[in-house]
């Protein structure tokens, strides 16, 4: 059985639950407070941070752990082939990486780190007040990225290309956040709207949408 240390609202870990239902993969969570820096999650990622994916040893072979979300998805696509999610040949994978690094990066910097760490995360951790400057950034942020998914959705059938892939995955692992604190102005964007519904109708969603 494998085993996904991961936090509620991280959305890398939501990330590789989505990659790990997509692809039908049964799984354990484990919830990990990373801030507690607990020895034996360093041991797994000197890094402290979560996704941590384990895969229990089979024989007499130890349990593989594969840290960072890329990292895990990478693995699961080559090991879990079916169904492929980042594309059928060497241009679509290319985009498929470029748009999912958007989101794992650009998104998460603009908009999630504004608004999901600043209204949750800082006070749930006890940093302080959230920062009035930084909502407001992300408010603005947000709208920049939803009308790129509305450009791309108005070319593509979804936003790596044809198929469903990492691209949606990783844009959908971040909105997801955001959503539940209920800062994605939906309604002046209905041609994202429209596409995160498709993404929620997914039987990989419907763990993400049930966390609290």
């Amino acid at each position: 059985m494998r085993t996904l240390y991961h936090l509620w609202l991280c959305p890398f870990a939501r990330k590789v639950r989505i990659v790990l239902g997509e692809k039908k993969l049964p799984f354990e969570l484990e919830l990990e407070k990373v801030w507690e820096r607990r020895d034996e999650f360093l041991a797994l990622n000197p890094a402290g941070e979560v996704p941590v994916l384990i895969e229990a040893g089979q024989d007499e072979n130890p349990p593989l752990v594969v840290a960072d979300s890329s990292a895990i998805c990478e693995y699961l696509e080559e090991t879990e082939p079916a169904p492929r999610l980042f594309g059928e040949n060497a241009q679509d994978r290319a985009e498929i990486r470029r748009l999912t690094a958007w989101f794992d990066l650009k998104f998460q910097r603009e908009v999630t780190v504004n608004l999901v760490d600043e209204k949750v995360n800082k006070r749930f951790l006890g940093l302080g007040a959230p920062s009035s400057s930084a909502i407001r950034a992300g408010h603005a942020n947000i709208a920049i990225h939803l009308a790129y998914i509305e450009f791309l959705i108005e070319r593509r059938n979804w936003l790596g290309g044809e198929s469903f892939s990492m691209a949606d995955i990783a844009a959908a692992a971040q909105m997801s956040c955001v959503d539940y604190v209920g800062d994605v102005p939906w309604e002046d964007f209905p041609e994202a709207k429209s596409w995160y519904a498709r993404v929620k109708s997914r039987p990989s969603m419907r763990p993400i949408l049930a966390d609290h």
